[in-house]
């Protein structure tokens, strides 16, 4: 098993266990594929949800960008959202399994496809 399977699987069980859902493991893969190096940096592959700017950078390069919405309070709302659902208190909010999140919250699967 390579590092990348271990991180999905790491992002597997944050899903269930923190996010009380059941992931979708073809979709967190490609999602995680998605992600880059970034996955392999201990700073980059985390969300700073404290942080405006952390949050802003979400909604502009992945929101907007990849996923291809249109800019809103909508988006904002669902990135705070995510975040509850992870947990405010969780120190480690793992930008793949944040992203999953918010692939999973406007349905566009399709964009992994």
């Amino acid at each position: 098993m390579g590092k990348r399977d271990e991180l999905i699987a790491k992002y597997a069980d944050d899903l269930k266990n923190k996010c009380k859902m059941t992931p979708d493991m073809d979709l967190l893969t490609k999602v995680t594929i998605g992600c880059g190096p970034s996955i392999y940096d201990a700073d980059a592959a985390t969300v700073a949800a404290g942080q405006a700017s952390e949050l802003e950078t979400v909604k502009a390069n992945f929101l907007m960008k990849k996923l291809g919405l249109a800019d809103g309070p909508q988006l904002m709302d669902a990135i705070n959202a995510v975040i509850e659902t992870y947990g405010r208190s969780e120190r480690n909010k793992y930008r793949a399994v944040v992203y999953y999140m918010l692939v999973k919250h406007f349905g566009k699967e399709a964009v992994y496809k």
